[in-house]
């Protein structure tokens, strides 16, 4: 008879995890047994214990979930937005560490960011609620990757009750998410870098950073916006319109309310660039302390440099290079042998 080929190491699996020891007239039996008599004795429970395929939770969200693509978004109004989340796990993803929600709005480029203390979708929408009260529109889209935190009940219910469209991207498909995930590098990484931040402190500090950070690229940072694309042969031909901040761009949008624009007009007077850098040059420079320092503290708060000294350094920080305290130097690097040494052997006797 042929004998099943893992019945031997399933009977030495089932002894050594504390079935006993079997006496040897049924190993014989077991081991003499054909697959097919195997099969005939375990029908019955093969047939009680198949039975439909259940898929995972975030699968059948997702299903349920409408696609949109880069090329669907036909001039939408302010308030349908693309998120993501950047993770500061630093050189390893391993253990808890801090996440940032990115908010970009799609009409205006209007940027919101909040740290996470931990990846968990009740915190994201404690989160997105937070950055809602922040927005000068109201919320109207929601579109986002495939990641669980996204495509779950609670984010999807979150979506019905307050009536906003929620929408994903396509599966491994990053330009589908083009605009947030340009905030993504230029924003994000830019300011705050690829530290490690974990901890209750470090997630403070970034949501102090974030709020000046917010106030600086949203009224005085401008960007470019793509106006038209077409294809000549093999080039590519991009138009944009005139760089514009989002601010300026909201009010320029005739769909933007009267009462919102004298509402942003009002704070624009009231913000000072200078004072806004001052404050992300401090909060970086605390963001580092907490990464650097084998205790993970921050150095204590101390008065932050008047603007006068603050603008003269400005003057002459060009000549050092990068200024921005979280950015990190990159090694030269060392340009190695490309083809063998012929003199290698000799190079002693040389």
């Amino acid at each position: 008879k042929r004998l099943h080929p893992l019945l031997p190491s399933l009977i030495e699996a089932m002894e050594r995890h504390g079935h006993g020891a079997m006496d040897s007239e049924t190993r014989r039996q077991l081991l003499t047994m054909s697959p097919a008599t195997i099969d005939r004795v375990l029908k019955d429970i093969k047939a009680s214990a198949s039975g439909p395929r259940r898929r995972k939770g975030s699968t059948t969200i997702r299903r349920s979930v409408p696609v949109r693509t880069f090329s669907d978004w036909d001039d939408p109004a302010p308030g349908f937005v693309e998120a993501d989340l950047v993770s500061h796990s630093g050189p390893y993803a391993k253990g808890a560490f801090s996440q940032t929600l990115v908010l970009t709005d799609i009409a205006t480029g209007w940027t919101e960011c909040a740290p996470l203390l931990v990846r968990e979708q009740t915190v994201l929408i404690t989160a997105l609620a937070e950055l809602r009260k922040l927005l000068p529109f109201p919320l109207l889209g929601f579109d986002t990757d495939n990641d669980s935190v996204f495509m779950n009940e609670s984010v999807q219910e979150y979506c019905l009750r307050d009536n906003i469209e929620l929408t994903r991207c396509r599966p491994y498909r990053k330009n589908d998410q083009a605009f947030v995930e340009q905030k993504n590098g230029a924003v994000v990484r830019k300011i705050v870098g690829y530290r490690r931040f974990e901890g209750l402190q470090a997630t403070r500090e970034l949501a102090k950073l974030y709020s000046s950070m917010r106030l600086f690229i949203n009224f005085f940072q401008p960007s470019f916006k793509l106006k038209e694309k077409h294809r000549d042969g093999a080039r590519v031909v991009k138009r944009y319109h005139r760089p514009a901040t989002p601010y300026q761009r909201l009010l320029d949008d005739a769909r933007t309310p009267e009462d919102t624009r004298l509402r942003l007009k009002a704070m624009y007077l009231t913000l000072d660039p200078v004072r806004l850098l001052r404050d992300i040059r401090l909060a970086q420079e605390r963001l580092v302390d907490i990464a650097d320092k084998p205790d993970g503290s921050a150095a204590a708060d101390g008065e932050a440099l008047p603007l006068e000294d603050f603008l003269s350094g400005l003057r002459i920080a060009w000549r050092g290079g990068e200024v921005n305290p979280t950015a990190r130097p990159k090694p030269a690097v060392k340009r190695e042998r490309r083809r063998p040494d012929p003199l290698l052997a000799v190079t002693a006797e040389l």
